[in-house]
């Protein structure tokens, strides 16, 4: 007997709604509609193979959609959750979304959507330093958290049937309610947002008066701060969207600060020891091969002969073995990092291999841990 099929609908054709996509794409019973309000990203998604078909019509994308994916950025989503309570729908249908705050949307949700609609908060944790539909990858949610967060009362049939329904991203799905979400989320990524662009405008400052910043900030400084890079646009609406939780671990980061003051100012050597100690020990104890908040970099550090023709060797090398490299780097300042040459490789599978190959051909290759 031909089984059903069934229509997933992802609203916001980018990294994360192509990436699902074209996990769904995995079940050949499952048709997937875009949708986005232009039309480029969509004919760039069905020429890819990411979509079965796209519209910039949003009561044609949803009409047949057992479940619908909200991959915008989070204001975007709640304005659609607005939208999609006027419009016809399956009468079993399931709308989830990707935003990376939860409280407020499932909030939100419950006050706007039918009650024939069920809305599921989710959240992959996983990203990409690339974005837009060219980027995603059915690889892309692959072992990372995928947070569920519905709301009080929710149908368990209904979360369990999502449940199933990911298991194609092969991502770790797990529930939480949105509130512990956000605190935790707002601890291990947000915040960390908020610190390296904090810091980078410190030193942006300094560099105004003493150009040296800049230049010897190219090394380990771009690295520990390279999620300032992220954007701006996106993390106000976040930031806003978490306010409570990030005005609390805000809040708790600035007295952990007072007292590492306090103990520079005391020349307490014991006081400063232990507190570089008992962050080491928690940082060392991190699962190192875990996707988590914050996008892994997919480094590796070689050191090399200064004579010509060197990198032009390790890139035939890799190329030869068809291994992706996305940037190359000379490295003049590398304080507490080895290697003058930093790879970024595609992916953490594309570095390993990378990493053999080199180790072969007998270069010093290593990672930043």
């Amino acid at each position: 007997m031909e089984m059903k099929k069934v229509t997933i609908t992802v609203i916001g054709v980018g990294l994360i709604g192509g990436s699902i996509a074209l996990s769904m794409r995995r079940d050949p019973n499952i048709r997937v509609v875009g949708y986005d309000v232009r039309q480029e990203p969509l004919d760039k998604a069905l020429t890819l193979g990411v979509i079965h078909a796209g519209t910039t019509d949003l009561q044609t994308a949803v009409r047949e959609a057992n479940v619908i994916f909200l991959a915008a950025p989070v204001e975007q989503i709640v304005a659609t959750l607005r939208l999609l309570q006027d419009m016809e729908l399956q009468p079993d249908v399931i709308v989830t979304d990707v935003g990376s705050t939860k409280s407020g949307i499932v909030r939100q949700a419950v006050e706007v959507i039918p009650p024939h609609v069920t809305f599921i908060g989710g959240h992959p944790m996983a990203g990409s330093h690339k974005s837009g539909v060219e980027a995603a990858s059915d690889r892309l949610l692959e072992n990372a958290y995928y947070v569920l967060t519905p709301a009080p009362g929710t149908a368990a049939e209904k979360v369990e049937r999502l449940t199933e329904l990911l298991s194609l991203t092969r991502a770790k799905v797990v529930q939480m309610d949105a509130d512990s979400h956000d605190q935790v989320v707002g601890a291990v990524s947000h915040f960390p947002h908020v610190l390296a662009s904090a810091l980078v405008n410190l030193v942006a400052g300094y560099d105004e008066e003493n150009a040296w910043h800049a230049r010897l900030a190219a090394g380990g400084f771009r690295d520990i701060t390279r999620i300032a890079s992220s954007n701006p646009r996106m993390w106000r609406d976040v930031l806003l969207q978490n306010r409570e939780h990030i005005v609390k671990i805000a809040k708790d980061w600035a007295k952990a600060l007072e007292d590492v003051v306090e103990l520079v100012e005391e020349g307490d050597p014991d006081g400063i020891e232990r507190f570089f100690q008992t962050a080491r020990d928690f940082r060392d104890g991190l699962p190192e091969r875990k996707t988590g908040a914050l996008p892994p970099l997919n480094d590796l550090y070689i050191d090399i002969p200064d004579h010509p023709g060197e990198i032009g060797r390790i890139t035939t090398l890799l190329g030869a073995k068809q291994i992706n490299i996305t940037n190359l780097q000379i490295r003049e300042t590398r304080e507490d990092i080895y290697g003058a040459l930093r790879i970024t490789f595609h992916s953490q599978e594309e570095m390993e291999k990378g990493e053999e190959l080199l180790r072969f051909f007998d270069y010093n290759v290593y990672r930043r841990t």
